[in-house]
Parts: structure tokens; sequence; C-alpha cells
């Protein structure tokens, strides 16, 4: 698969200086991690399931999570876990008819969230073979108390079904939220990620039952980073399970609820001059319009804090994210200056004469920036972020 796959060729050369290359299931798990960009949660209850999975992915969509947890009511669990059998059934059958490896392209990186750890090893067994397009699971409410059982079965599924199955915790819980036991819970829990470090792509965050722990919910106004309790959380989380020394795992962005047109009290996010310097005013209206200035903020933001793709519970979400994704191509020639010197420290100026290139403190951001441009592409000189969001969101 390949993000952006979905452009012409002449867009795509217009749009890029290097192209996003592809990726696969095999691709290894740094660089999975990073292309997941913006993965869609879908509710395992939801009509016509496969149908709306492969038109995500004719769409662009690489990363899609079933979710039997928050997303399903209590008494739909079990006929949601019928749902998601029965939908990757389809899937796999749809893959086997048409002479492709069910784990080729066609579909994307495919996750189930689970409630509690016996639905793994059954809905693997309940899969048979369809379990070929299941590439992992997602642990809810994760902590140092409940995720041994998570993920021991998930050893357990993975004996069943005799392949590796990703897991992707979910950090929302009181006991790393509350100040009192967050400090010893983190520190419980890198020790229990790193003993099955192999297994775990990436660390989610779960926004909105963090919030919920306190009776918050904010507005389209404000990102995440202005709720002080869970932006001081999100710190600490990069701050342990984050870290650049080889030791961190990839941490991705909360959701951003609002996708419609909300009332908003503050200006708009967004400035408008390279709207208007790329004749796209009528596309600043539309983001504005509908809180998506919010959520490109707080893409920046992420990024800005150390967290990498982001959660998204609306198709129209996706396009922004991974558009936003894209390096440039002053990031990207800064990166590979940092990364190609053999010097062992010392200072340059960037390609453009605007910044410093630090080669040692810049070092490990250099890393991580080429790895983002393989999979998503570096931007044409002179292509603005407005470029990219204006393509993306005219397919």
């Amino acid at each position: 698969m390949r993000h952006f796959g979905s452009l012409t060729a002449a867009d795509a050369a217009a749009l890029f200086e290097h192209l996003p290359q592809e990726f696969g299931r095999d691709s290894g798990g740094d660089l999975l991690s990073v292309a997941l960009g913006a993965t869609l949660y879908m509710p395992g209850d939801r009509p016509a399931l496969a149908a709306d999975i492969a038109k995500q992915a004719a769409a662009g969509v690489t990363s899609v999570v079933v979710c039997l947890e928050d997303a399903v009511a209590d008494d739909r669990v079990a006929d949601a876990e019928t749902n998601i059998v029965a939908a990757l059934g389809e899937l796999h059958r749809d893959a086997t008819a048409h002479d492709r490896d069910p784990a080729a392209p066609g579909l994307p990186l495919l996750f189930v969230r689970v409630r509690e750890p016996g639905q793994i090893p059954m809905l693997v067994d309940r899969l048979g073979p369809a379990v070929a397009v299941l590439d992992g699971v997602v642990l809810p409410k994760f902590t140092a108390a409940t995720g041994t059982p998570f993920l021991t079965a998930l050893d357990e599924a993975e004996r069943r079904c005799g392949r590796r199955l990703w897991a992707m915790p979910v950090i929302e819980s009181g006991a790393v939220l509350y100040a009192e036991s967050r400090v010893d819970e983190l520190a419980r829990l890198r020790a229990l990620l790193h003993r099955d470090r192999h297994r775990v792509l990436a660390v989610r965050l779960g926004a909105t039952d963090l919030c919920a722990l306190y009776g918050l919910r904010r507005t389209a106004d404000f990102s995440i980073y202005d709720v002080k309790v869970v932006a001081d959380l999100i710190a600490d989380v990069v701050n342990v399970l984050g870290r650049a020394d080889g030791t961190g795992f990839t941490v991705t962005g909360p959701v951003w609820e609002y996708y419609g047109h909300a009332e908003r009290l503050f200006k708009p996010q967004l400035r408008r001059t390279p709207f208007e310097e790329h004749d796209e005013s009528e596309l600043r209206g539309t983001l504005v319009s509908r809180a998506i200035d919010g959520l490109i903020r707080e893409v920046q933001l992420d990024r800005a804090n150390g967290l990498q793709g982001k959660t998204s519970i609306h198709p129209s979400h996706v396009a922004i994210v991974n558009a936003l994704s894209v390096v440039t191509s002053e990031e990207y020639h800064d990166a590979l200056d940092i990364a190609g010197t053999d010097r062992p420290g010392g200072v340059m100026a960037s390609g453009s004469g605007v910044r410093m290139n630090e080669v040692r403190p810049h070092a490990a951001w250099a890393q991580r920036t080429l790895l983002r441009a393989r999979v998503f592409g570096v931007s044409a000189p002179g292509v603005s972020v407005v470029d990219l969001l204006a393509s993306s969101l005219s397919r």
C-alpha cells in the first residue's frame, strides 16, 4: 500500500519531490508505526462493515481499527463480534477469489479493538483462515495490572493462528492520569511493554476517556493541549515511553471529535494569507466552518510534542492528518545534511539559510524525519501544505 496512491501521476509529480514509498505488512515495526498515519476507527456493529472498509481503503485510508469497546453498546457486543467475523471473512474471500494474497495491497492494515482479553483468542478461532487479513489488536484501558492478561491472551492467539499479531495498547486509565500514581504506573508500563517490545506497534492515547475521569469535554475552540490535566499526562507519556534513544515507542495523537458545523466563540486558527496566495480562500472557509482548523492545529501540536499519526473517527480527518504528515523539501534536505555528515558534532546553516542545524542535537530528529519521508513523501519546492490539503480533499 502507499499513501496518496489515489493521486493521478500528473498530480503526484507536481506535488512531490520524492513520492511516498510503498509499504506492506512485512515492512517492520519501525516503519509501520509511522505509516499508520491517520487510523480510522469504525464501530464493530456497523452495517456493511466489509464494504465500508474496502471503500475507505480505495479512498486512501491505510489503517483501520474495528471497535468492540466504547463504540458498541453493552447489549450489542455479541452481535458486533459476529459482524466483525463475517466482515473479515468477506474481505478474505474477496482477496482469495481474485487470486490475491490476503495480506497483499488492496486492504488497509486492520486491527480489532477488544473489550477484554478472552475476546482475542476467541476471535482468532472464529476467523479461521480469515485471520490472514487481521494485523493486530488494540488493547483498551491498558495498565500495568490489566496489561499482562491482554498480552498473555495475544500470545495464545498467535499460537492458535500461527502468525504475529501487533499490539497497540491504549493509555486512558486513572492509574496513569492521577498525579499520585502516575510515575509508578508509567515505570511499570514501560517495563511491561519492553518485555513484549517485538509486538508493540504503537502506544495510543485515549483522550476522551481521560477527560471523562474529570467530567471534561473540550469544545471545537480548544485542542487537547489546552486541557492541562491531559496535556500534562501526554508530556509524561512521551517522557517515559517516547524517548529517541532506542528504548521508546511510537506514541500516536488522540482523537479530534469534531467534523460538522460546530458553534465557535473564538477566531479561526488558520491565517488567510497562505490560502489567498494559493487561490484557496474557499477551502479555508470550508475547513473553518467544520472546525477542521482546530484539527490542523492539534496535529501540528502533536508533532511538536513528540506524537506521530492520529486516531480518527471520521473519514474526512484522514486526508487532513496524512497531508500534514508530508515532509517539506526544506525539512528533508536539512535531515539529509544532518544524517549524512561524518562530523561528530558542529553546526551548519539550513539550505534556506533561515535556521540552524546542529549535528548532534538534531540527529534523532533527522532520522525520524527521513523515516516519515519514506512513507508520506517529500513535497516539491514551492508546494505548501495548502496545496496538499486542496489536492487531498478534492478526491
